[in-house]
């Protein structure tokens, strides 16, 4: 029993040496759990976190062991904000890769072998010549590589970075050609231009939308533009229609003056007087005359038409729209004038007092019931 004694007592040694040999051993830190988690840094606290950083690589590099090279000494992930100004826009820097690096700098660079390096047909050709692919970096090599990144960092740093140049010169340059006398006549938009400009974008973007709907819907971008069109050529009618108007009744003459020789360059009430006297004379087909011209004169003196002495009788009727309600008293006064001066019939008294009658109703711009009864018998 001796024996096995022994044998069991040298058993129990070996497993708590090989068990105290486990406990003793570096095992590599995993990196610290950082998912969702981050701080909220100005661009001063990024940079000397920056700074921090490189100093723990530096050390790590040196002393390649668990306490220098712990990932926990990397801390969390920075949200730095992208300007100075309030609430802006904030930027997630991640550290995860160096906890990675710091986790596997804990153990020592392996020498590896390279003679048993793989065939490669890489694109390179320094690679495909020599057949075999480059040897991965060390630790070491990441770590060095490390420390340039985060260099290149603290270099780019806005906090770092020098204050933006105030461009005086520039500015005071632009003042003086702005000063010259091609921009002298320069104003701000009027809200005519303003309405011009918002219009043409409406109608950009209606153009633009067609465009899109077509693109889905052929049919509909059709219609749209179609509609457009009709729209469009609706209203040039419209307005063809209103300028052939305003050309027949004729709302504003020609010219500011009439001429010479036209009916309103004498005075209605002149016209009006002659035909008063001719009447008191007994001669009724003069009379008549100087009434027809005295309706003329005041209905041309109201810009019913341009004025022009070289019109007939009835073409004066003819510019007076068919709705005016002036149109039935001028026909009747025209009819018993044509009559009398140019068909040679003769007129009486009675003839000139409805002339008259008609003529005040035109000079007054009253309706008076046309009645050529008398004057066309």
């Amino acid at each position: 029993m001796k024996p096995c004694s022994i044998f069991a007592g040298a058993a129990l040694v070996a497993i708590l040496a090989a068990s105290h040999a486990r406990a003793a051993s570096p095992t590599p830190t995993p990196p610290a759990a950082t998912a969702g988690r981050y701080n909220d840094v100005s661009q001063d606290d990024y940079h000397n976190h920056l700074a921090a950083l490189t100093a723990i690589v530096e050390s790590c590099a040196k002393t390649r062991d668990t306490k220098t090279c712990d990932p926990a000494l990397v801390s969390l992930d920075d949200r730095v904000p992208l300007t100075q100004a309030p609430n802006a826009e904030r930027r997630l820097i991640r550290y995860g890769w160096l906890r990675i690096l710091l986790s596997n700098a804990q153990d020592k660079d392996k020498v590896e072998d390279t003679s048993k390096a793989k065939p490669v047909t890489g694109a390179n050709p320094d690679q495909a010549l020599a057949g075999v692919l480059p040897p991965p970096k060390t630790t070491t090599q990441q770590l060095q590589d490390a420390l340039v990144r985060l260099r290149h960092d603290i270099a780019e740093d806005g906090s770092a970075a020098a204050a933006p140049p105030a461009h005086t010169a520039e500015r005071e340059a632009m003042k003086q050609v702005l000063a010259g006398r091609e921009f002298s006549k320069l104003e701000a938009p009027s809200p005519l231009d303003r309405l011009e400009e918002k219009v043409g974008t409406w109608l950009n973007q209606l153009l633009e939308t067609a465009t899109r709907f077509g693109a889905r819907s052929p049919w509909i971008g059709q219609a749209l533009i179609w509609g457009f069109v009709l729209a469009v050529c609706t209203g040039l009618v419209w307005g063809i229609i209103q300028l052939e108007k305003r050309w027949r009744v004729r709302l504003t003459p020609d010219f500011a003056i009439p001429a010479p020789t036209a009916a309103s360059a004498r005075e209605w009430q002149l016209w009006l007087e002659d035909a008063r006297k001719a009447a008191a004379a007994g001669l009724w087909r003069e009379a008549i005359h100087f009434v027809y011209w005295a309706a003329i004169s005041r209905l041309e003196s109201r810009r019913l038409w341009p004025a022009d002495r070289a019109r007939t009788p009835r073409e004066y009727l003819a510019l007076v729209a068919a709705t005016d309600h002036r149109r039935p008293g001028l026909a009747t006064l025209t009819g018993s004038f044509e009559r009398t001066w140019y068909g040679g019939r003769p007129a009486g008294e009675d003839d000139y007092r409805r002339a008259e009658q008609l003529a005040n109703a035109l000079i007054s711009g009253s309706s008076p019931a046309a009645s050529g009864g008398g004057a066309s018998q």
